[in-house]
């Protein structure tokens, strides 16, 4: 029979229903989601872990019919091939490197613009425009590309996440990949000294139609994933009381209030695996060809990893332990630099925004990616003086 979960929950009171499941059966088959519902956490890392057993690489699987075959949607030596080229450049020394000026820089214009106004809503103010315009740079862009950028994401995204069945690629979806793959090609073949961008790196062992996917992946990943981080690490500050102070007075603190963040409320909720053959896990017989559905958000409160788990506590000891990127050969290539974003981003809310509050109540809401639809702040604007 399975599960009696109504997919609205999933979207609206997740946490509860991904609790009761977890307790009773952490591996549970939901006929509303037509596939199995993975919310324990050693039952997720077994699947992330395991790409024999459980694949990406699946002819249902919607993102790589829209932008092509990419390391989110393959498996094994092919999946190697595409990974590779990005692996060093996003670690963590090479992604301040690079990355980390542009960051902040990037971050405090977008503060210094609404600064005076007293309140602001922060998803259209700073986090979705900090995401863009560093998946920009990323992609080798102008700067004045990030609106372009975004356009060509929102239709990807809305393509991706409308396709059913065997349905053909929406003609909008196909325009936005051949837009994409053209300003790619050009910033692959200009000979300008210095141009070391990540994607001319990545064409010296990819052809272009893979780097032209890779890049698509990570413009999905940048946007969507990093200004829910952004949001929720953002909510989380203003919503639990002391953490501004706590910021405020060490700003490394920052660090680990957006792993917690993580941990409470991973923007990309749920990651999705097809099982390659009949396998058990846990208590449950999985099917060759089913679904597998890997809940983050229900797996990073397994109470038996962190105990009291809804409780927001940036002081757990074990914090790098949550799943908010996955695990396994599937791993966010580019997590770091979404961590700098969210940690540049609290930072400067703090430090720019003095007295700074919810102006209205901010629920996280979706099924796969959860973040809130909006976050109204206010703070104190304080008068400079005039120059004497």
């Amino acid at each position: 029979m399975g599960a009696l979960v109504v997919p609205a929950e999933l979207d609206t009171d997740a946490h509860a229903v991904l609790a009761r499941l977890r307790a009773t059966e952490p591996v549970s088959w939901v006929p509303a989601l037509d596939g199995w519902l993975v919310t324990g956490y050693d039952e997720a890392v077994a699947v992330m872990r395991d790409s024999r057993t459980f694949t990406v690489d699946d002819p249902r699987f919607s993102t790589a019919r829209v932008v092509g075959r990419s390391m989110l949607s393959v498996d094994g030596d092919e999946h190697t091939l595409h990974r590779a080229p990005f692996v060093a450049p996003f670690r963590p020394a090479q992604v301040q490197r690079r990355f980390g000026d542009d960051v902040e820089r990037l971050t405090d214009g977008l503060v210094a613009a609404f600064r005076d106004d007293g309140e602001a809503e922060l998803r259209r103010a700073l986090a979705g425009p900090l995401a863009v315009a560093v998946v920009a740079e990323v992609l080798g862009l102008e700067a004045s590309d990030a609106g372009t950028v975004l356009g060509w994401y929102s239709t990807i995204v809305d393509a991706v996440s409308g396709m059913r069945g065997d349905e053909p690629v929406p003609e909008p979806a196909r325009e936005a990949m051949t837009a994409l793959a053209s300003r790619v090609r050009d910033g692959l073949r200009a000979d300008e000294p210095g141009n070391d961008t990540l994607l001319r790196v990545a064409a010296a062992s990819l052809t272009e139609e893979q780097v032209v996917a890779n890049a698509a992946v990570m413009m999905f990943g940048g946007i969507e994933t990093t200004e829910g981080m952004i949001l929720n690490a953002v909510r989380d500050l203003l919503g639990n009381p002391g953490q501004v102070a706590q910021v405020a007075g060490d700003p490394s603190y920052a660090t680990a209030l957006v792993e917690e963040s993580l941990r409470m409320e991973p923007a990309a909720a749920v990651v999705d695996r097809y099982a390659t053959q009949d396998v058990r896990l846990g208590d449950a017989d999985i099917g060759g060809g089913e679904l597998v559905r890997v809940s983050l958000a229900g797996a990073n409160r397994d109470p038996t990893v962190f105990p009291d788990p809804d409780a927001f506590d940036p002081t757990r000891t074990n914090l790098r332990s949550q799943l908010a990127f996955a695990r396994g050969p599937h791993v966010c290539v580019a997590m770091d630099l979404a961590r700098l974003e969210a940690r540049v981003a609290v930072r400067a809310v703090v430090e720019g925004l003095p007295g700074v509050r919810l102006a209205a109540p901010a629920a996280a809401r979706g099924l796969v990616f959860r973040k809130p639809a909006e976050l109204r702040v206010r703070w104190e604007v304080v008068p400079v003086p005039d120059a004497q």
